[in-house]
């Protein structure tokens, strides 16, 4: 094989993100414990698992803003601790679980601040970052809101405006910290429903912490389960999502049956008084 052949292998074989014995903690409280996985470049991996699992703590490993222990955070082959924040900010974008916005800026002015990591100090915005933003909000479906405030929105519209900022950055990858826990069921799947066309269209990598399991296994390619910091199960929603490793993740006895349209895995949780776990 060619040294031309032998590198176009090799980026092709490249891991958005490659974590290697990851180890975190607060203070002297370990919450990441040797955790190993990879994300493929073009899927929706799911992070679940019950609460203090250390999934959020795993997204900020993701993005940079925390640094391990110990272990390894590579992303497209470099080490995360050497990138400089606007070269990450640049390439992955954050959507928090919730935002809080204390001025009332306008759409179009949160939008806009997507373009920061491509901006010099006190530059201000030119015709193609407003361009970006604009595609970014008509894609969102928020650029009729451009001219409206915030403050004036619901908390469906905030969500997709806060996915347009984070779109505006022209990341390859975005992580999502729990996006719909606010929102209702119609809300819920609109926002799910444009991650997954941002996936199919745009080819865009997305790591998604949730709590429903439902939507975890209707919308994402693969889900790494956690339980105490570490990796208890990793693959197809319907590998990961059986009433055995709900059971001795989440202590709750649960029925998994197929979604009748889509198959995906249906997770339905059990009164303890009703027996045994049920499924698979």
């Amino acid at each position: 094989m060619s040294n031309v052949q032998s590198l176009t292998s090799e980026k092709l074989d490249m891991k958005v993100y490659k974590i290697e014995n990851l180890s975190f903690g607060y203070e002297n409280e370990r919450i990441i414990k040797e955790l190993s996985f990879e994300v493929e470049k073009g899927e929706i991996l799911g992070i679940i698992g019950p609460n203090g699992s250390g999934k959020t703590t795993l997204l900020r490993l993701l993005s940079g803003v925390l640094h391990p222990w110990s272990g390894r955070v590579s992303f497209m082959g470099k080490d995360l601790r050497r990138m400089r924040r606007k070269e990450i900010a640049r390439r992955v974008a954050v959507v928090p679980q919730q935002s809080f916005i204390i001025f009332p800026f306008t759409v179009r002015e949160i939008v806009l601040m997507g373009r920061a990591p491509y901006l010099g100090m006190f530059q201000n915005e030119g015709k193609r970052d407003f361009e970006i933003a604009e595609k970014a909000m008509d894609y969102t479906d928020t650029l009729r809101l451009a001219h409206r405030h915030v403050d004036e929105l619901s908390g469906g519209e905030l969500q997709r405006v806060i996915i347009a900022r984070a779109l505006a950055q022209e990341p390859e990858v975005m992580l999502l910290d729990e996006p719909t826990s606010h929102l209702d069921l119609k809300h819920q799947m609109e926002i799910f429903d444009l991650i997954k066309r941002l996936n199919s269209e745009e080819g865009m990598t997305f790591v998604v912490v949730l709590h429903d399991l439902n939507l975890a296994g209707e919308y994402c390619d693969r889900l790494l389960l956690l339980k105490e910091g570490r990796a208890y199960k990793m693959g197809r929603p319907d590998e990961v999502l059986t009433a055995e490793a709900i059971k001795e993740t989440y202590g709750v006895n649960a029925l998994v049956t197929r979604n009748p349209v889509t198959s995906a895995p249906h997770v339905i949780p059990l009164s303890p008084l009703r027996g045994s776990a049920v499924g698979g």
